[in-house]
């Protein structure tokens, strides 16, 4: 059975003429003799699926025999290489046919000059230095070692992505770049052909539309728009794609493509996203795309979808794909479950013009590969400086850096919003974005309030164990600090699972409460080798979050609590069996929310009960603005000196929004503590 046997290229499909390359390869390192072992493609040769399990293996070779397919008799034959890491050499019939250095580009050759009757012999060298400081590979360990070691995982080294042949026309389509048309009334398509001659047309259809145009193709790109009636758009609630199939007609030959896209806007206004002119809080989740036993590689085209479908059980509306040029099968899933995607690139590990050469040699290819996909939200860069010594504000070098692969995104794609350097200090940036993990809730609510209410713009960071630094929101006078959409783009605390559900829980209650914030992204959906951030395992199977939902945090309608949580199992210390505490209503729908709060008490860490309880006071709350309190009173069931306080508003009969509070009466009443309720 061949693995990721799945047409790699959705956005780009030539799938009727197409043939899979994955599989058994015959494999050998740099020192060996002889072809004497194989490796099954395309998994990394560090990985267990591959076969090989190669560890700090700098050079090795691939091998694999090929029939072309008889019916490409006329055509040109192209080998494609989705993704290898990191500098590959290919040979056909012993004729070099390419060499490509970057190991989460894609790239491809020609190879019909190359070829001989019957079998044909490719073989490719790969090159994965050790020392991966100055390229991109973002979160690939390296030796030496980068500043960011602690947060880096096992290599995942060679061909990683798809390899596959196609057969086309000598003229023939090179790329089809699909947009929304403005007013969203249609599609503009882009097209750029590779050998136009005279007499070559080129027609475009939309499926499902009485859409069709054809015009004459000359030297240059061939701009047309594509009008749609009565236009649907695409949302997470409605991913409605259109899909154009492209027709080019030469002497030569007919070559067909088909390509898709979605109709959506996504702006910037003042402090505040707008999707399709409607305003979004984004609710985001960090994924960094690896598995236990195939690295960077999904072991399966359903693992994608799964991980999608996993985070948006979890409450989320966008992932963000970190660090990494994910499989762009990835991003359509993405397209057509709905889920909202923040995409960037692999990080270098230090500062120097080789590091931002290899770093901006990704932006392009990002662009042209996944630049139609309506689900990719925000364009990410630079990540806390990663590739930049940890030190923007000190080098005006590293600032000209950012800025410079700012503008170069912006000139490729002005119609997304892109961030400059995730997280710490900003040269030129469409969102305001910031990395804040704090183990109290106390420091954590007062810090977050700060930034958002403007009393500071700066926060700690913690470099080591004992060395923290205040990182700068701005970096330059230059760069703006109000008038920007503000978004906590990574945040989590706590050591055991119970300990992070209680930081999800509180932290992201602590973000609802101001309104001026745009969105958050949550670190992280799933634990990777040492790292055990994850609201699930590795092997993604759910972890012990003692009785926390996140689909209840992330909720589109949530609950914020008037509390400073002590610990987990202790939100709240009581010398009384009667407690109170002021309820808010975080409602981010389209219309405002009505209900009435409900309570019902369970064991600590007790999860949800289905009923929601006895009735309780009315609350209410408009789009985007938090609700007044409302105190909420209830007494421990009678024997209990600790309890789960399960807060839900019901509106209409259903559950709209629930929170809970762990109340501790024993301890409050030996430590002779009273309330701790917010001022």
């Amino acid at each position: 059975m061949t693995p990721r046997a799945e047409y790699p290229r959705p956005h780009f499909d030539r799938s009727h003429s197409w043939s899979s390359l994955n599989g058994e390869w015959d494999f050998r390192a740099d020192t060996e003799q002889g072809w004497n072992r194989t490796i099954t493609v395309p998994f990394a040769w560090e990985t267990p699926a591959s076969g090989v399990e190669a560890h700090w293996l700098p050079v090795a070779w691939y091998r694999r025999r090929v029939t072309v397919p008889a019916a490409w008799a006329g055509q040109r034959v192209v080998l494609h290489f989705g993704a290898v890491h990191h500098e590959a050499t290919v040979w056909v019939n012993g004729v070099e046919v390419a060499a490509h250095r970057g190991g989460y580009t894609p790239f491809e050759a020609d190879v019909t000059e190359a070829l001989r009757e019957g079998e044909q012999e490719i073989v490719v060298r790969v090159a994965a230095p050790l020392d991966k400081r100055d390229i991109a590979h973002g979160k690939q360990r390296s030796v030496p070692r980068d500043d960011f070691d602690g947060v880096c995982f096992t290599p995942s080294s060679g061909i990683w992505q798809s390899v596959w042949m196609e057969a086309r026309p000598v003229t023939h389509l090179a790329a089809l770049k699909l947009r929304p048309a403005e007013g969203l009334t249609g599609i503009v398509a882009e097209a750029r052909v590779e050998d136009p001659v005279a007499e070559t047309r080129l027609r475009l259809s939309v499926r499902g539309c009485d859409t069709s145009v054809e015009v004459p193709v000359g030297h240059g790109p061939v701009r047309v728009e594509l009008p749609i009636e009565e236009p649907r758009l695409w949302s997470p609630d409605d991913p409605h794609l259109y899909h154009v199939d492209a027709e080019l007609v030469s002497p030569g030959g007919t070559d067909r493509v088909a390509g898709y896209t979605g109709l959506r806007t996504i702006d910037v206004v003042g402090e505040d996203l707008y999707l399709n002119g409607r305003r979004l809080f984004v609710r985001g989740v960090l994924d960094q795309g690896y598995w236990p036993r195939t690295g960077i590689t999904a072991p399966d085209d359903a693992a994608l979808r799964r991980d999608i479908e996993l985070a948006a059980a979890a409450g989320y509306n966008l992932v963000r794909k970190h660090l990494k040029l994910e499989d762009p099968r990835f991003v359509h899933h993405a397209d057509t479950l709905g889920m909202l995607v923040w995409a960037e690139p692999a990080a270098t590990g230090r500062f120097s013009p080789e590091s931002v050469a290899a770093f901006e040699e990704q932006i392009a290819p990002m662009v042209e590969r996944d630049g139609n996909s309506p689900a990719i939200v925000i364009w990410g860069l630079y990540n806390e400086e990663w590739g930049l010594d940890w030190d923007i504000p000190g080098d005006p070098a590293k600032q000209q850096a950012a800025a410079r692969a700012y503008d170069l995104l912006k000139s490729l794609d002005a119609t997304r919003p892109a961030v400059d350097n995730s997280g710490w200090t900003h040269v030129r940036t469409d969102l305001l974005d910031w990395h804040y993990y704090d183990e109290s809730a106390a420091s954590w609510g007062r810090t977050v309030a700060a930034l958002l209410d403007g009393e500071q713009d700066d926060f700690p960071v913690r470099l080591g164990p004992d060395f923290v630094v205040r990182k700068k929101l701005a970096g330059t006078p230059s760069q703006p600090l109000r008038g920007l959409p503000n978004l906590n783009s990574e945040y989590g605390g706590g050591f055991t699972s119970v300990e992070r559900a209680w930081h999800l829980r509180w932290q992201t209650q602590e973000l609802r409460r101001h309104d001026r914030l745009a969105g958050y992204v949550y670190t992280e959906l799933y634990d990777i080798e040492h790292e055990s951030a994850g609201l699930l395992d590795f092997e993604r199977r759910p972890k012990d979050l003692a009785g926390v939902n996140p689909a209840h945090a992330n909720a589109t309608t949530t609950l914020v609590l008037d509390v400073v949580p002590v610990a987990p199992g202790r939100d709240l210390l009581s010398t009384s069996r009667e407690v109170a505490v002021g309820v808010r209503v975080s409602h981010h729908g389209a219309e405002p929310v009505t209900g009435h709060l409900h309570t019902a008490w369970t064991p600590v860490f007790g999860p949800a009960p289905e009923s929601p309880g006895e009735p309780g006071p009315a609350a209410e709350a408009k789009p985007f603005l938090l609700g007044a309190p409302t105190e909420v009173r209830a007494v421990l069931p009678d024997g209990w000196t600790s309890g789960r306080l399960h807060i839900a508003l019901v509106g209409e009969g259903a559950v709209v929004a629930r929170s809970a509070l762990d109340v501790d009466t024993h301890t409050a009443l030996v430590i002779g503590d009273d309330t701790q309720a917010r001022a």
